[in-house]
Order: structure tokens, then sequence, then C-alpha cells
């Protein structure tokens, strides 16, 4: 297997050994918790207002460094690209996040 591009974002996973292909488990498919629904509400409420779009919360979750990447869960990766997405657009500073 040829080496993997230094490069490739967190995303480009593409036959990375650390991420063949394992047993789906039953849980994998489970509805979203609590946190997962609010957050997926702001993205709505956010879209809804035409703050954000669908590409830009994929450029912006992609934008996140690999360490990081692979630290946070689903649904707080999207919560990290909302955030700066908001942040990048002057919607909000960074000390209102804190």
């Amino acid at each position: 297997m040829p080496a993997r591009d230094p490069r490739a974002s967190p995303h480009d996973l593409g036959g990375h050994p650390r991420f063949r292909c394992t047993p789906v488990e039953p849980d994998d498919n489970a509805p979203p918790d609590a946190f997962g629904r609010r957050v997926d509400a702001l993205r709505q409420l956010l879209a809804t207002r035409g703050l954000l779009t669908v590409d830009e919360l994929r450029r912006s979750i992609e934008a996140i460094p690999e360490a990081e990447y692979h630290a946070l869960s689903y649904y707080e990766r999207w919560l990290r690209a909302m955030a700066a997405l908001m942040q990048e657009k002057d919607v909000v500073l960074a000390e209102e996040l804190r």
C-alpha cells in the first residue's frame, strides 16, 4: 500500500489501515441523543436564516485539524464547524462563544 499523502485532510481516509471496514454495531444507527438533536436544530436554524449552507458546513468540518477531528464526536464536529463559520462571517465573536 502506498504511503498516505501527508497533505491529505483528516476526512481523506480511503485505504488507510486504521479505518478499514469493521462490523457495524446496531447502536451505530441509533437516533441522535439530546445533544445531537440540539446541534442539528441549530444547524437548521442557521440554514433557514441564510447564515450557512451544507457546503460551508462541510468545508468547515474538513478544516478541523486532524488530531482535533478524531477527538471530537460527530455532532461536536458540527458544532465546532458552525462556531468557526459564524466567527468567519462576523456573526459572533470568539469571546461570545466562551
